[in-house]
């Protein structure tokens, strides 16, 4: 079964470096359809997992200099107490019985369908946002939304482990559309980090994160990464982000019903 975890966590890191999408929207409903593991057991995990490989990346950003820390900050300001109130309610309602299971595996679901929607449709929000500058935040109404959004995606993340990726990315492109995709990059890793590592703290402290499969998850993503990044040149994104779209869709669907 180790091999198998490592080969899905190579493909899952293949395709994630090559359509720059979470790996949550894929690991995930991976670890939950295809290997029967539970809902609150593949969220910790997959947290874990996210808090180490976002680390490193957050590096490489930072000595590039891609990272707007303000973004960041307000972001982590509704972000991190959302993440420890989700946590203090999965305590409270109990992560590891049926009924608290069942709301993980709809939420898991629906970050899939928003992460769905993110990828299908973040050009044409761009191209609006651009058309109608007058309708863009400035101010403490920006500070607000920024705030805002970042309690969304913390709620959203130690909930399912979904939405830091590709639906954070789509929010800061739609508060800040000056940034360049880079710096849109760097800001949604860099506040996933602190975000990630509370949330998956607090589901180590759940008793709901298995370290050996993250071990070797781990050992299949970091080639699997490598070598999508290198691929991604190769391959249409447009064509690539369709397949991750339809496939997700499906997903969701399998998890509805």
């Amino acid at each position: 079964m180790s091999i198998t975890y490592i080969l899905s966590g190579f493909a899952v890191g293949l395709l994630v470096g090559m359509t720059g999408v979470g790996g949550g929207s894929l690991m995930t409903p991976l670890l939950t359809l295809l290997f029967g593991v539970a809902p609150s057991v593949a969220v910790g995990t997959d947290l874990a997992f996210a808090s180490l490989t976002k680390s490193a990346g957050t590096l490489t950003h930072r000595a590039r200099g891609t990272v707007q820390w303000t973004v960041v900050g307000r972001l982590c300001a509704g972000a991190l107490p959302a993440a420890l109130v989700a946590t203090l309610a999965l305590h409270h309602f109990g992560p590891l019985n049926a009924a608290i299971g069942g709301i993980i595996r709809y939420s898991i679901a629906s970050s899939v369908l928003l992460t769905v929607v993110a990828i299908l449709f973040r050009k044409r929000m761009l191209g609006w946002v651009h058309k109608h500058p007058e309708r863009q935040l400035q101010g403490r109404a920006l500070t607000a939304a920024t705030v805002l959004a970042g309690a969304v995606l913390g709620t959203l993340v130690t909930i399912s482990s979904i939405g830091a990726g590709a639906i954070g990315a789509t929010l800061l492109v739609m508060l800040y559309p000056k940034l360049s995709p880079a710096e849109i990059a760097g800001t949604d890793i860099a506040y996933a980090v602190p975000l990630t590592a509370i949330a998956a703290f607090g589901h180590w402290w759940l008793g709901s994160i298995n370290w050996m499969l993250l071990v070797t998850l781990l050992i299949g993503s970091v080639p699997g990464i490598t070598l999508g990044s290198w691929a991604a040149r190769a391959v249409p994104e447009g064509f690539l982000r369709g397949v991750l779209a339809m496939t997700l869709a499906g997903v969701a669907y399998k998890m509805i019903a």
